[in-house]
């Protein structure tokens, strides 16, 4: 057979480990289409994002509400879907200008050579444990206690070979328990609450809203995940392709700029945070207020990126180390 090229490879290898922080089954996207950035009918700069409506991306949507974007003459239009898979190659066809994906995502498709960098941050941990937007839970009967009970159960994650079992293996080894005896199943965020409910898995590893979903139906968090791999963990970064960074590095600043902006507000004015999920998520109210907020720093936090990055060595996620120097803004 004829051999395929290598960065073609590496990106069909990436649409199907690829991710973001979550999923959701809604398509509730501000705008469609695709193609490259364009000049709309008031002067402004077209600019397509790939995000996944989920509490991560809250800030972009606060940003353009609150004309950040719009002020550096950018017109943002906010595509969703299912999950990250598709951002990433989408991103580097050109089909958006910038995306957003989980760091260990963007590690892998950086050591696969995919031409892909990060150009503002895009969410973190709290550093609270027990109190992080993300955590593992199990039933509120469940014998399972603490991290290192988890050994030899059954536990969910959205996308397997990513950031969730590598910091779900990091809090069990932390915790005295043997990570190589956890069962991972993969499964959409979505659906975990009620697949914990059935007992068809023993935890979860879930994030907002989710997790407050867990909660409501009397779980218990067993582990701050995030929190066990570094306090100041960096989950998520938006991010552009090399050849749009080096063609029109004035638009990718404006973009990092404005981004920073929405990150900074979106920290300060949770309450707002709250009511521009009910724009692009169908998170009940109740459920809504129940939630806990991730932290939105303006810059990623580079020694967390650096021992993420060693976990995922150490579970084979890269087949070489991961270039941080390249991929960080």
């Amino acid at each position: 057979m004829r051999r395929l090229p290598a960065g073609f490879v590496a990106l069909a290898l990436l649409a199907l480990t690829a991710t973001a922080c979550g999923s959701s089954s809604s398509d509730s996207g501000s705008g469609s289409g695709s193609g490259s950035s364009g000049t709309s009918s008031g002067g402004l700069t077209t600019v397509k994002v790939g995000v996944i409506p989920i509490v991560d991306v809250a800030p972009v949507y606060l940003g353009e509400k609150q004309g950040f974007y719009r002020e550096r003459g950018l017109d943002l239009t906010l595509e969703t879907g299912q999950g990250g898979a598709a951002i990433v190659p989408g991103v580097v066809s050109g089909q958006f200008q910038f995306g957003f994906s989980n760091t260990t995502s963007l590690m892998i498709a950086q050591s696969r050579n995919v031409p892909v960098r990060a150009v503002a941050n895009g969410v973190a941990s709290t550093g609270k444990a027990g109190a992080d937007f993300g955590g593992v839970v199990v039933k509120g009967d469940s014998p399972v206690k603490s991290p290192k009970d988890l050994a030899g159960k059954k536990v969910a994650v959205n996308t397997l070979q990513n950031i969730g079992d590598t910091s779900v293996r990091e809090s069990v080894r932390k915790a005295g328990g043997d990570p190589t005896k956890v069962e991972f199943v993969e499964l959409a965020f979505d659906r975990m609450p009620a697949a914990l409910d059935a007992g068809q898995v023993d935890a979860a590893w879930v994030v907002e809203p989710s997790l407050a979903v867990v909660k409501e139906q009397g779980g218990r968090v067993v582990a701050s995940n995030f929190v066990d791999v570094s306090p100041d963990l960096t989950i998520a970064l938006y991010f552009t392709s090399d050849k749009l960074a080096q063609q029109d590095p004035e638009l990718v600043e404006k973009f990092a700029e404005a981004t920073r902006e929405s990150l900074a507000y979106a920290n300060s004015h949770p309450d707002e945070v709250r009511d521009i999920l009910t724009t692009y998520t169908k998170i009940p109210e109740k459920t809504l207020a129940a939630m806990t907020l991730p932290e939105w720093p303006e810059e990623p936090d580079r020694a967390s990126l650096e021992r993420l990055g060693e976990l995922g060595r150490a579970d084979g996620l890269f087949e070489k180390a991961p270039d941080l120097d390249a991929l960080l803004p």
